[in-house]
């Protein structure tokens, strides 16, 4: 594809992703992909990194935008982004050219927009702080009151592409041997600092296409997720729950830590994800895990009150931790939507510590980075819960207690994209005591 091309290609995923609603940017643009086979590889790429470099900078070009143009479209903001980051107006309107597989040619407002856009660029000293860090008006103080200092810090890493990374099947090879392997197809990797399973990719190579991964010798799961895994210190020969199972990414670091033996069920509300999670579990060569489908007036609850030595939730969240992946999520999350996840995560909680036998833990996790949907649930749980009582991540960390204080302090698993280069995750280890 031509540099035109794959701009007329980035405005069209644009506008999909904008006008679809509730319906995340990387699933629009995994549907888009399918629907347009003949978009080779580094093409997908290329347009890809031109809608999210769109997506990071949304509040900013709104605040350009909303003083200069009547209409803001996709292709205004793809233009606008292009120019305050160091395009020519001159090689933007040979990109609008339209002739074939181009953008048609701005006309006279958008070129008047752009014009008045020239001489800037992307960031400016008249933005409010939340808009400078691309964080919606009513979380900019919950970010603030939880980062202090390091708030700009958290917020440069936030707006900047995750790395790649991979969690080693130990069910399978080791870490070394999935390190050459994928060396020996092009891929190159180092091994994450944290997690003794994980490797991290240079660049965007094709994983999924690589012999490693289709033999399931790796998968892709983010340094932080593979920690959050961690918490539950799931042995061989327990019984385990994954209780918000959905595509099975912690089921299957759990299943290897389990080396295979005991018991192991994914509970999710959702038969496409635990049916995702199938193949995903075949491939992997895991054979201790069953899938359960949560219904509204579900028995099975009932059956296996108190049946389980560690019961994981890995709750829905705002996934203010992953904004890396997903930066559409800043434009779409309301407060709305907080308070409605607090409350579900709390039932979610109650409901998942009944199953929790005398001894056993009850792992709370999120990819949030608020104190509304992290500590402060926990504080609520354990007020509502007496039988539960709180262990300190460096008491029970399965890697050893150096390990455990290279995360850092506090009694909780707090991990963020600026401290660790990981996914913002948070993990709590609640043991039932009574």
């Amino acid at each position: 594809m031509t540099p035109a091309a794959r701009m007329a290609s980035a405005i069209e995923l644009l506008s999909d992703i904008t006008t679809t609603q509730r319906k995340p940017a990387d699933a629009l643009a995994s549907d888009f992909f399918r629907a347009r086979r003949f978009i080779g590889a580094a093409d997908r790429r290329a347009v890809s990194e031109q809608v999210w470099a769109v997506l990071r900078a949304w509040r900013r070009l709104d605040w350009w935008l909303g003083t200069t143009a009547d209409v803001v479209t996709p292709r205004l903001r793809l233009a606008a982004l292009l120019l305050l980051t160091g395009t020519d107006m001159a090689t933007l309107e040979s990109l609008f050219s339209g002739g074939r597989y181009a953008p048609a040619l701005l006309d006279h407002d958008e070129r008047a927009v752009l014009t008045r856009l020239a001489a800037h660029r992307l960031d400016h000293p008249r933005m409010p702080e939340a808009i400078r860090g691309e964080v919606p008006d009513f979380l900019y103080p919950r970010l603030a009151a939880r980062f202090g200092a390091t708030l700009g810090e958290e917020l440069a890493a936030l707006a900047g592409p995750a790395p790649l990374d991979l969690r080693v099947n130990l069910l399978k090879t080791t870490r070394e041997a999935a390190q050459a392997a994928l060396a020996a197809g092009g891929i190159a990797t180092i091994p994450t600092p944290h997690s003794p399973w994980g490797l991290r990719a240079s660049g965007r190579p094709p994983i999924t296409a690589a012999v490693p991964f289709r033999e399931g010798w790796v998968e892709i799961q983010d340094e932080g997720s593979q920690l959050a895994a961690a918490l539950a210190d799931a042995r061989p020969g327990m019984r385990v729950a994954d209780f918000c199972a959905g595509a099975g990414g912690k089921t299957l670091a759990m299943a290897m830590m389990m080396d295979n033996r005991g018991h192991l069920v994914a509970c999710d509300v959702s038969a496409p994800r635990l049916e995702g999670a199938l193949k995903r579990l075949r491939r992997a060569g895991v054979h201790n895990a069953e899938r359960h489908l949560l219904t509204p007036g579900d028995k099975w609850l009932k059956r296996h009150l108190g049946g389980f030595d560690r019961v994981f939730v890995d709750a829905p969240c705002t996934g203010t931790g992953t904004w890396r992946r997903n930066p559409d999520a800043r434009r779409t999350l309301t407060a709305a939507d907080l308070e409605e996840l607090v409350v579900r995560q709390r039932e979610i909680l109650a409901h998942a510590a009944k199953l929790v036998r005398k001894g056993g833990r009850l792992v709370y996790a999120t990819c949030s980075l608020l104190p509304d949907e992290n500590e402060a649930q926990v504080s609520r749980f354990l007020a509502d819960h007496p039988p539960f009582a709180r262990r300190d991540v460096a008491e029970i960390w399965p890697f050893g207690k150096a390990a455990a204080a290279a995360l850092g302090p506090g009694p909780y698993l707090n991990l963020t994209p600026a401290r660790h280069a990981t996914d913002g995750f948070f993990g709590a280890v609640l043991e039932r005591v009574t």
